[in-house]
């Protein structure tokens, strides 16, 4: 087996970023259930709220957005449509596709997280960024193979 050099302080810094995504993550989840939105449904309307083109996104391009399958992104819009926080609407140069707009309530609902959000990150900045300075990469790692 192939043995690398890494250090303790590597497997120190790595802990604390995966911990600190966990925390920042769990912070989130709990952030949406104060608004009563699930923590799907947030990142719903980030992903709706994100996407460049006005007329909204395709419900594939939300599969790639939230890394799910198209049909339970399907059954999580149309649970988002009965709370009241999106809309579909047909494409209007292909009637075939459905695109996704968020509703006042999903937009005042997103604007309240992410203003939350914006300043959980700013506060974690400093804790984070010292993680990564002086990180050295192997090169023998290309994209987490051994190359």
């Amino acid at each position: 087996m192939l043995r690398h050099n890494i250090s303790d302080e590597d497997y120190a810094k790595l802990l604390a970023f995966r911990t600190g995504l966990r925390k920042f993550l769990r912070w989130s989840e709990q952030r949406a259930e104060q608004l009563g939105i699930t923590p799907a449904q947030h990142q719903l309307l980030l992903a709706i709220r994100g996407h460049p083109e006005k007329s909204g996104p395709t419900i594939g391009e939300l599969a790639d957005y939230l890394v799910s399958q198209h049909h339970s992104v399907g059954g999580l819009v149309q649970r988002a449509v009965e709370a009241g926080l999106v809309e579909r609407h047909d494409d209007p140069n292909d009637r075939r596709v459905s695109r996704v707009r968020l509703t006042r309530a999903g937009e005042d609902a997103l604007e309240q997280l992410s203003v939350l959000h914006l300043e959980e990150l700013s506060r974690m900045a400093s804790e984070m960024s010292g993680l990564w300075e002086n990180l050295k990469i192997d090169p023998q790692y290309h994209h987490g193979r051994i190359i």
